[in-house]
């Protein structure tokens, strides 16, 4: 199958959207499918020989976020360029209703069109001001995929319809069998996120720190990701500044070593979150997660049973279990043990076999239409040659 995949956001800037497009697309040329990812992207970017660049990508708030996006007479042009070159049977486009290269790709696409949602934002105002724009964009999706039950909700409330929630995929396996980095073990907690992002929660994880290291004084914070180091800790009293140790952006192998270094992996995440690619990584990994209580991690983390909850931007919440984890071995290996039984569902061993199956319902069902519209009108009227 001749696969097209359109990715909204900059390649060059680590994200949940663009990962999960990432291994989808490897995953589907493992299997002998041919792929095509088009997706904004600098000119110096290095990309894997299955992406194309639309071209550079500007900063648009959207979402809680700054999201790097490509918008444009040019763009629109790639797009319909890449289109046309590719020949594609089946166009996966997400993000479709985001002011990029989704909703370019919607309105220029023909044949069937799948789309993923993965935002979840109950209150966008944005979306619902511009539902008549994307309307006719929309209606011409074949079929609607979201990533989880909020997204999905999201979708429902906003743009009307509905889809099918397929989760996010990851490579359970890559990270369950990555050797631990003994530098980063023995009484560590993890973060692994934009440092400078409010919503990933990192100020309030230092704000819980020191209590957390008033009960636990050995305890070191090891954090992964881009961002001002030196303000993200400014908050700290001075001598706790050094229990804090900045990884800066880590290679995939390297995030997976440190999931599986770590004590506790902490998602303090504050909002925004349509499912939590980063717990199943960790879980993955066979750590003992930490999150904020909100909907999508509860639902990743089976309401609590792979994972313990705490309550969302309380710092005192999040102290009073990272405390009790660390001084807890025993409770650590359950939560190990259950994470990586309830992981498995989201192996790309499943996720991919169920985006498969949406693919070949739609090219099926297409295929189907485009035979009854070869057979002449009289007869599909049942009229007979003589009648």
């Amino acid at each position: 199958m001749k696969i097209g995949i359109v990715c909204p956001y900059s390649w060059d800037v680590p994200g949940g959207v663009q990962f999960h497009i990432r291994d989808l697309a490897e995953h589907l040329i493992r299997l002998g499918h041919e792929v095509s990812v088009l997706a904004p992207a600098d000119d110096e970017t290095p990309l894997p020989p299955y992406v194309v660049s639309a071209g550079r990508a500007v900063p648009v708030p959207y979402n809680g976020s700054v999201a790097r996006l490509n918008f444009g007479f040019l763009s629109a042009a790639r797009v319909r360029r890449w289109l046309h070159d590719g020949v594609f049977d089946v166009i996966h486009i997400h993000e479709p209703a985001s002011p990029s290269l989704g909703l370019l790709s919607c309105w220029a696409a023909q044949g069937p069109i799948v789309a993923t949602f993965h935002t979840s934002n109950p209150r966008s105002r944005a979306m619902i001001a511009a539902y008549p724009i994307l309307q006719p964009a929309l209606e011409k999706i074949s079929a609607r995929i979201a990533v989880s039950e909020y997204a999905r909700r999201t979708l429902v409330e906003h743009l009307g319809g509905d889809a099918v929630v397929i989760p996010n995929g990851v490579d359970v396996d890559f990270f369950a069998k990555a050797d631990p980095n003994p530098d980063w073990s023995g009484h560590t907690l993890g973060f692994i996120g934009r440092i400078d992002e409010p919503r990933k929660g990192l100020p309030v994880l230092m704000a819980a720190f020191p209590a957390i290291v008033e009960q636990c004084p050995d305890v070191r914070l090891l954090v992964a990701g881009r961002g001002d180091e030196e303000e993200a800790v400014a908050s700290l009293p001075a001598e706790l500044r050094s229990r804090v140790e900045f990884l800066g952006m880590v290679s995939d192998e390297d995030k997976a070593r440190l999931l599986r270094s770590v004590d506790v992996y902490v998602a303090p995440n504050t909002g925004g979150e349509s499912f939590g690619i980063i717990l199943v990584e960790a879980l993955s990994a066979g750590a003992a997660v930490l999150a904020s209580d909100l909907d999508a991690f509860a639902q990743v983390l089976d309401q609590g049973a792979a994972g313990e909850l705490f309550a969302n931007e309380d710092a005192g919440s999040l102290a009073t279990a990272a405390v009790a984890l660390l001084r807890d071995p025993a409770r650590r290996a359950e939560l190990s043990a259950r994470g990586s039984a309830h992981v498995r569902r989201f192996d790309w061993s499943t996720v991919g076999a169920d985006i498969l199956a949406v693919y070949e319902t739609v090219t099926d069902g297409a295929a189907a239409v485009a035979a009854d519209e070869r057979i002449p009108l009289r007869t599909r009227l049942g009229f007979s040659r003589d009648g």
